[in-house]
Parts: C-alpha cells; structure tokens; sequence
C-alpha cells in the first residue's frame, strides 16, 4: 500500500509518497502546473496509477483562523476533478486502479513554512530550495496524515 502527499500550487504542484508501511512520507518530484494547478491532474493520475497508489492526500489551505478562502475552495474543486478524472478514465477503460485510491483533504496550514525551515535545516538554500520546497510540503502534509493514521490506530487499539 503506498499513499500520495499533494501539495498544489499555481507554478508546481509537489508530490510526495509513503513507503509501502505507511511510516514515512519521501519527496516524489514536481509536476509543472503552467499557472493552475488543475493544468497536472493528468500527470497526478500517472503517478497513481504508476505507483499503486491506494489514497491521496491533498493540502487544504485554510486560512489562520481556520476558515476557507479562495485557496482552500480550489483545492476542493480540484479533488473534485481529480475523483471525477479517474472514475471517467475507469469507465472507459484507460486505466485500471484496484482498488479505485480514497482523496482526502488535510489542513496543510504552515505547511510552507515547516518545508522551508526544514529545507534550511537540512542546508538547501538559493537556487536549488525553490524547486523542491513544493515537494517538501508534500512531504509535511503526507507525513502528518501517516502521524494521524497512526494515532488513531493507537487509540483505536487501546495503546
């Protein structure tokens, strides 16, 4: 079982993976969203179907306060189209996902923030930070889904 982390922006949307023990979140790249972010559905849905992929979790952007801005609302169209791709691209047969992957949608706030300072912390700066900093908050909002995965299976085990 592997899940996909997502972090959507207008330049890049960033990509990460679990190992196949949902542990841990690792960077899986960038894919070029061109200005939107709904421009690298397809390229998404290539790597879902090429990793196996049996759940995405994207970043809802809300807002410090906690409620929904114009961000968070795209990102819930996005899902929405992307739920709507891969059920369309099942149907007519151009793809086969089994099973079809869950999405979800976690609050990703201060998730650039996080990916920034471990990016520092880790000596990546200048040049070679802005193309992976959108990977790294999909690595935060991937790893904080695996945590909550866990914490609940804890609790739910009576640990």
């Amino acid at each position: 079982m592997v899940w996909l982390g997502v972090d959507l922006g207008d330049a890049r949307v960033g990509l990460a993976l679990s190992d196949p023990e949902l542990s841990f979140a690792h960077p899986a790249g960038n894919v070029q969203a061109y200005g939107d972010s709904f421009h690298a559905l397809d390229d998404v849905i290539d790597v879902i179907e090429s990793e196996s992929v049996e759940h995405v979790v994207v970043g809802l952007p809300l807002q410090l306060n906690g409620t929904e801005g114009k961000s968070a609302k795209k990102a819930r169209r996005w899902v929405k189209n992307l739920e709507t791709r891969i059920t369309t691209l099942i149907e007519n047969g151009e793809i086969t996902l089994k099973p079809v992957p869950q999405v979800s949608l976690i609050d990703e706030r201060l998730t650039t923030v996080s990916a920034h300072r471990q990016l520092l912390q880790a000596q990546v700066s200048g040049k070679r930070h802005r193309p992976v900093v959108d990977q790294q908050s999909a690595v935060v909002i991937l790893q904080s889904a695996l945590d909550r995965r866990e914490q609940h299976r804890s609790d739910h085990l009576g640990r």
